[in-house]
């Protein structure tokens, strides 16, 4: 079912996606960006384990649909095209979904100046239960601290206030994933050595991967690099510096990663919204930060402690390859 003018799209009309006339009604509003989607996928189970009988529906934007089908938690996802208020015929069509969604509560895993507006879009009339932010909203999120709290902490925090005692971790399960499709043969090591373009910040230079590719290759480990055409650039040096690295650029969805980081010995990567995947998919992980994102507030959670490790230096062209090297030796039991 399509709405043109709003942009909320319902995937699929069958009988079965729409809500029994005496069954609960559950929005779960999540948007963006990757990173977050997927440190989100624990409070999704939490919600449903919460309501098992309600239909639940989650608001989202285009990229996330199959991530979202995925999660196996949803009886309906909506696609948010985020209007504008310079867009009056969509927003007042994205109000019409909200008010005539007769949702009985709202999980706002958002928690943004948008998310906020959705609240107030509402008016007037009955509003549903709200968990969120939203000034006015009838489960408010009231922890002073909660700005300073890891994402996964915080949407805990803000589910406990509105009734959900547990949890758990971010967790993908298991994919299908022919690694003969992409001439992969194991072992291998992922490696997501891109970012988001307006934050080269946040990148270890190509130079280094190359380097690093090159030490895998020594160790008869297949480094397989996955990325995005924007990224073509990082991803030629690294295969002109180690030709026996592969590259998959723009033959990934978010589920083929998932898939490829349950088979991977180990994955390593700059943060970036593959390497949360990756994470959550059971992968080791090697995570690079510089200055300019906090690891405390946002870094991949794993399940154990030695899941995930943690490599942070300022500016990460600092970053030397020798201490990288020595973690992955360390994390592979490599021997010389």
């Amino acid at each position: 079912m399509t709405d043109q003018e709003t942009g909320i799209i319902t995937p699929d009309d069958r009988p079965e996606m729409s809500a029994a006339p005496t069954q609960k009604r559950i929005l779960v509003i999540k948007l963006s960006a990757l990173g977050d989607f997927v440190l989100a996928m624990g409070p999704f189970n939490a919600i449903r384990d919460a309501h098992p009988d309600a239909h639940i529906t989650l608001l989202t934007t285009r990229p996330y649909v199959d991530l979202a089908r995925s999660c196996g938690t949803f009886d309906a996802v909506a696609i948010d095209r985020r209007p504008k208020m310079t867009q009056p015929r969509q927003v007042l069509a994205l109000r019409r979904f909200l008010r005539n969604g007769r949702f009985d509560r709202v999980y706002d895993l958002q928690t943004s100046d948008r998310s906020n507006f959705y609240y107030r879009l509402l008016w007037p009339g009955p509003r549903p239960e709200w968990s969120g932010i939203a000034r006015g909203c009838s489960h408010p999120h009231a922890n002073p601290d909660r700005d300073t709290l890891h994402t996964i902490e915080r949407h805990a925090d803000q589910l406990r206030m509105a009734g959900i005692a547990h949890t758990p971790l971010p967790a993908f399960k298991p994919q299908e994933c022919d690694l003969t499709q992409f001439g992969i043969r194991s072992p291998y090591v992922l490696i997501c050595p891109g970012g988001a373009p307006h934050r080269p910040e946040k990148r270890w230079p190509a130079e280094r991967f190359g380097l690093l590719a090159k030490m895998l290759a020594d160790y008869r480990l297949t480094p397989v690099l996955i990325g995005t055409d924007k990224e073509a650039d990082v991803l030629r040096k690294i295969v002109d510096m180690c030709p026996k690295a592969r590259d998959l650029m723009g033959r990934t969805g978010f589920l083929d990663i998932a898939g490829l980081a349950q088979r991977a010995v180990l994955a390593i990567g700059n943060d970036t919204g593959p390497m949360h995947i990756a994470t959550a998919a059971g992968a080791p992980s090697i995570v690079l930060f510089s200055r300019d994102s906090n690891p405390k507030m946002c870094a991949p959670r794993g399940h154990g402690p030695e899941a995930v490790s943690i490599l942070q230096e300022g500016d990460l062209r600092d970053l030397a390859n020798t201490r990288v090297f020595d973690e992955i030796r360390r994390r592979l039991n490599l021997v010389d």
